[in-house]
């Protein structure tokens, strides 16, 4: 073992990308992974083929060790390597590189990922490449425009199983072999390993499969027809409107454990979070969440992994475009055909409150200069309202002009890179007309326009995001309530004022038409308070709680007025996703800015009781009332109970979520200990049960909890990225935040450090989750702003600063106006 690399990566460069594209052609790799001693690190060999002109670049490594390495069968010097790359000076032809290394296994969600099942002690590994982790897996040229087919060989324990983005074959116990790729970016190559429970199906020639921890087997097999379900139903529909082939062998959807994002799209492998597999009893919306899921990774499979964009600047097409087609092919034909409205309870609000952020950005040309600027733009803007506008696109062009485009544009680039202008290229070549008015409007530039109902003028008042910048025409819908009627109205908004029919209550734009911050009106919230109810179409109440909680948001209507609707809404809900989508919002942001927020607690607390008890026993809609019903309690007595399932109501059965669920708010309320938290995990050890184990530790009310939750905020002790984010949301946990007071200081204090100990995805959430927001302390503000001005601060670190320092500082304006 000749060397150990230990020196900090660098960010790749769009200019160091362009150059290495134009030097390097023809990559073909064969990687050779052992993995059969599992524990902290593995061994990688990765032969390189490649074609190049004359001229200098270099390699992306990140390894513990190297153990050699050759150019054209000559020895590299190892010390060469720096900053996570190896300089090359290439002749002109073809070359050969083999670099044999040492690299570790991660606990972080991406690069190989190791972990370890409580359950069963049992080893599981997958690699998350993304965005630039690929070279602590394997040597490579680490940029999405330079795609290359892979062969891959793993030595693996006897009894695991091994899956890659081709065909495998066990070809002697502990040795897979793995078939020629087709051209794949960095980004997209994996590997799963471990003792997985597998099912394995077929539909259209297409081999399908499952697998997840044999901890979770029993659930894996009860979800399964509904995944394979679902997955059939989407490749039928994809492959009518692309008209082309899925293209990449098996289609295996793995389910593994501590993944960060919701899945990725991995081709032939796609890998998602295994919370997925519902260990315990959910409602329709997390149902319909894992439907849109699936449908998403799989239109990737064309838009994105066939035609992948030639640099970061362009994921958004990827995201926009999946999410488009993953809401409205399950919409379409699955069981699940309220997958939009679900949509509008769900995402709706995570794209309008990133655009209103001080860190908006345009969906499109965001100019990343280089990888990780880029990852800070991967947001509910790129996802939300990238994929609201291509549906705007799409109304716009009519389905036979926008799919003719999309079908030209992967076939043009099929296995290539292309870029945002390809695209609109070839939808302007299919009849969509002259687009650049569109794109330059819709796409370059940031920020919503508002839309607000003014009772007194009867009218839609539009306001431009920016002063300096004209606002959008709209087309749009209003819902008017007439007596006990609601009806829609059309409406164009091409002016300051757009009259609207006289209604006793107005939501604007329900369906979700266009991209603009539509607010509620005080007069009509106030209306629907004093009628004891809401709008009962679906699409409308999802609709009114955007307008409200957009409202909220920008202090134009007040927390009582949020928490009076929601009590006398709540009571008939007959949308398990308004519990799923407003017991957090709630509970975090509307409560705590009330006068009273113990008074605010109750009369939710209340609300939930008389809908858990009303609800049709047994169904998901009563357990969404329960989940906000213990959420609420402030009754000690009650909740130990429960607990005991003495005193449930009829229907409700206490399974592992609800338990944990009861066990938090104990926490929280300080009427258990770390003892009886431990004693409770043992009861049915889980990663579930972890997570919330970690969670509720940290929300004890006591100094000795605080403490244990800091000493995981900086390294000093180990947690998973699962268990990072409940224990940053346990810290601030509760009313009494007199323990926890210390760490507001200790936050800025210490927050510049974190690159040190955590990364890339995970250093994002730790950033976020430990902020103190529930403080509402203009002390923090000042803080917070102050840091942010200061030079040097990672980029990952400043944007989540920014976000959550607006965040306060907006709910410090809902305080001062209505408190």
């Amino acid at each position: 073992m000749a060397s150990t690399e230990t020196s900090q990566k660098l960010p790749l460069q769009l200019s160091e990308s362009i150059a290495r594209r134009a030097l390097l052609d023809e990559l073909d790799y064969e990687v050779q992974l052992d993995l059969l001693d599992a524990e902290e690190e593995f061994t990688s060999r990765t032969r390189i083929r490649f074609r190049s002109k004359r001229g200098t670049t270099f390699l992306d490594l990140t390894p513990r060790a190297i153990n050699a390495i050759t150019l054209d069968g000559v020895a590299v010097d190892v010390d060469l390597v720096r900053n996570g790359r190896l300089p090359l000076d290439l002749s002109e032809g073809s070359h050969e590189l083999v670099v044999e290394a040492v690299m570790a296994f991660r606990n972080d969600g991406e690069g190989l990922h190791l972990s370890r099942d409580p359950a069963d002690d049992r080893r599981y590994v997958y690699g998350m490449s993304f965005m630039d982790a690929a070279p602590s897996i394997f040597a490579c040229f680490d940029q999405p425009d330079l795609k290359a087919p892979y062969t891959f060989q793993v030595r693996a324990p006897k009894e695991w199983s091994v899956i890659g983005n081709a065909p495998g074959t066990q070809v002697e116990p502990g040795v897979w072999h793995f078939e020629r790729s087709q051209p794949l970016s960095t980004y997209f190559v994996t590997l799963v390993a471990g003792p997985w429970h597998l099912i394995t199906d077929e539909h259209d020639g297409i081999p399908l499969a499952l697998s997840a921890r044999q901890s979770i087997a029993e659930h894996l097999e009860r979800d399964a027809e509904e995944l394979l379900t679902v997955t059939k139903q989407c490749f039928d529909e994809f492959h009518r409107l692309f008209g082309i082939r899925y293209p990449f062998g098996n289609y295996h959807q793995a389910f593994v454990p501590e993944f960060n994002a919701g899945a990725m799209e991995n081709p032939g492998c796609v890998t998602f979070r295994d919370p997925l597999i519902f260990t315990s009893k959910v409602t329709r919306g997390e149902r319909i969440q894992r439907a849109t899921t699936v449908a998403h990774e799989m239109a990737h499979q064309w838009f994105g992994n066939i035609t992948t964009p030639r640099w970061w600047d362009d994921l958004w097409l990827n995201e926009s475009f999946a999410e488009y087609m993953g809401n409205r092919v399950t919409a379409d034909v699955t069981e699940f055909d309220d997958a939009w409205t679900h949509n509008s309870w769900s995402r709706r609000q995570w794209g309008l409150i990133a655009d209103q952020r001080p860190s908006t950005h345009p969906v499109a040309g965001n100019g990343a200069v280089d990888a990780l600027a880029a990852l800070q733009d991967f947001d509910g803007i790129s996802y939300a309202k990238g994929s609201s506008i291509l549906r705007q696109l799409n109304a716009r062009l009519g389905d036979e002009t926008f799919f003719a485009g999309v079908i030209d544009h992967l076939t043009q680039h099929r296995f290539g890179n292309a870029t945002m202008a390809d695209l609109f290229g070839a939808w302007e070549r299919a009849g969509a007309g002259e687009l650049t008015s569109f794109t330059e409007g819709w796409l370059r530039t940031a920020g919503p326009d508002t839309l607000h109902h003014d009772a007194a003028l009867r009218a839609l008042v539009r306001l431009p995001a920016d002063v300096d910048r004209p606002p959008h025409d709209h087309t749009l819908s209003v819902a008017l309530l007439d007596g006990d009627t609601w009806r829609r109205e059309s409406v164009e908004v091409t002016s300051a004022e757009t009259p609207v029919p006289a209604a006793e209550a107005v939501v604007v734009d329900p369906d979700e038409e266009t991209w603009a911050l539509a607010l509620a009106d005080p007069a009509s919230i106030d209306v629907l308070i004093g009628r004891n109810g809401g709008p009962n179409e679906p699409a409308i109440r999802a609709g009114l709680w955007n307008n409200v909680r957009s409202a909220l948001h920008n202090a134009e209507v007040s927390p009582a007025q949020a928490i009076d609707l929601a009590a006398v809404t709540l009571v008939d809900e007959q949308v398990e996703d308004a519990f799923r989508s407003l017991v957090p919002w709630l509970l975090q942001k509307a409560v705590p800015l009330t006068r009273d927020p113990a008074a605010a607690r109750a009369r939710l607390h209340e609300a939930f009781r008389i809908r858990a008890d009303s609800a049709e026993p047994g169904s998901t809609l009563q357990l969404g009332a329960m989940q906000g019903l213990i959420s609420t309690a402030s009754d000690v007595e009650l909740l130990d109970g429960w607990r005991r399932e003495i005193g449930l109501p009829d229907g409700v059965t206490l399974d592992l979520a609800l338990r944990w669920r009861i066990i938090d708010r104990l926490a929280v309320l300080g009427a258990v200990d770390e003892t009886e938290l431990a004693a409770e995990f043992r009861v049915e050890p889980s990663t579930q049960a972890a997570v919330a184990l970690a969670g509720a530790h940290a929300a004890l009310p006591n100094p000795e909890a605080k403490a244990w939750a800091w000493l995981r905020f900086t390294g000093a002790e180990e947690a998973t990225n699962y268990e990072l984010a409940a224990i940053g949301a346990g810290l601030w946990a509760g009313t009494d935040l007199s323990h926890a007071a210390p760490y507001q200081d200790r936050y800025f204090d210490e927050i510049a450090a974190l690159p040190a100990v955590h990364s890339g995805w995970v250093l994002g959430e730790v950033a976020d989750a430990f902020f103190p927001i529930a403080t509402l302390s203009p002390d923090a503000l000042t803080r917070a702003d102050a840091l942010i001005a200061e030079p040097g601060l990672d980029l990952t670190v400043r944007r989540r600063l920014v976000d959550a320092a607006d965040e306060l500082r907006r709910r410090l304006a809902v305080v001062e106006k209505y408190s």
